[in-house]
């Protein structure tokens, strides 16, 4: 008997370890229990590895997190985590085009051959018929271009989706290079005569503000958007395969199928391959900062603002104005943001209108159903 005590003594002080740590965990998710189980549900359901959850809703900040950062360690996530947020870089380049048209350096309607004559827009570069039909920046920022998205040209997802993106992960990709495949296949409606998302858009959008400003749009991404608002963790990485800072791994299944598909870790790429339209690496401290500070006016003008939050309808309770998506809660709540997907990594961020409540979401991997049962629960908490 006397040599099985310590073990049982190790194991009630365990035991006591655990219950306190489930009683702290549900005291500390105060208002956000329902995130934080639609988090656990995501791991259980969808098979992903992790998902970070950030929340400020005025009474406090609160963080979750459920499942492992790292596959092979087991290592949990943890809320100074840094990850690719992809299409989230959008807002941001948004952002930096509207304080521009704010200094009447451009103008939202003017016409994007005006900024890249040296690019082959063909038909993009002409009107159709009348000038309501001319190609404008407000085109580009709101995905009413109707210029095809150059993730879906052939060669393209050839060399970079599926097993194929393993050898050529480290491969650069030029703006000029991607915005031209888009550019050269059929268009898929005259601009201003529909909404189709489409990365395309904001690799031009970059491009313009690399015209106009005269330096690189990461510069003025940095300098306009991330110092002012003291966004430590966020970073556009360029071509720079790796993550700086504190982070976990990215996992994906390149479009496996099957029972059992394998994981592959995508931790390390070369993000030029979503440049502007989605290179940047960030945290959910940081997201949350970005969106609550562009909402209460810290970033932008009032008519810049309300520009980028004139919408058209984009599917779902959804609607996209100018880098900025709106969603109708079942709740009935209005919230604002964006979400944001690449290889190993989805994510969202999202606020009232008024930027007292926001949150921020990150999945580990790429094959997840989404983050808008996240934002759902959160908010209708």
């Amino acid at each position: 008997m006397p040599l099985f005590r310590p073990a049982l003594t190790a194991l009630v002080a365990f035991v006591s370890v655990l219950a306190l740590s489930v009683t702290a965990s549900s005291a500390a998710d105060g208002g956000h229990a329902r995130a934080h189980e639609a988090m656990r549900a995501a791991v259980e359901r969808d098979g992903v590895p992790g998902v970070l959850g950030e929340a400020d809703d005025g009474a406090g900040r609160w963080t979750g997190t459920a499942g492992v950062a790292d596959l092979r360690t087991h290592r949990a996530r943890l809320p100074q985590d840094r990850f690719r947020i992809g299409s989230l870089t959008k807002p941001f380049v948004a952002t930096v085009l509207l304080q521009l048209e704010a200094e009447g350096r451009v103008r939202l309607d003017d016409p994007v051959g005006r900024w890249l004559d040296g690019l082959p827009l063909g038909p993009y570069g002409t009107a159709f018929g009348d000038q309501a039909h001319v190609l404008t920046i407000r085109h580009l920022l709101g995905h009413t271009s109707g210029i095809a998205d150059y993730t879906t040209v052939p060669a393209f997802r050839a060399r970079n989706f599926g097993t194929g993106f393993l050898s050529g992960r480290t491969r650069t990709h030029t703006p000029r290079a991607l915005a031209t495949a888009a550019l050269q296949r059929p268009r898929l409606f005259a601009p201003g005569d529909g909404w189709s998302y489409s990365n395309t858009n904001y690799v031009l959008a970059g491009m313009i503000v690399e015209r106009v400003t005269g330096r690189p749009y990461a510069r003025e991404i940095e300098r306009r958007v991330l110092r002012p608002l003291g966004l430590r963790d966020t970073s556009l990485p360029g071509t720079s395969a790796r993550v700086p800072g504190p982070h976990g791994r990215a996992y994906s299944r390149l479009t496996g199928h099957g029972p059992r598909p394998r994981a592959y870790d995508v931790t390390a790429l070369n993000p030029s391959l979503a440049g502007a339209s989605g290179e940047m690496i960030s945290s959910t401290r940081d997201l949350t900062r970005y969106v609550r500070g562009l909402l209460k006016g810290e970033l932008l003008p009032p008519r810049q603002l309300d520009e980028m939050k004139d919408t058209v309808p984009a599917g779902q309770a959804d609607r996209y104005g100018l880098g900025l998506t709106s969603r109708a809660l079942s709740c009935g709540i209005t919230v604002w943001g964006h979400e944001g997907a690449i290889h190993g990594s989805r994510s969202a961020v999202f606020a009232t209108e008024d930027g007292t409540h926001a949150a921020a979401f990150n999945v580990n991997a790429d094959w997840s159903a989404g983050t808008r049962d996240l934002v759902e629960a959160e908010f209708c908490d």
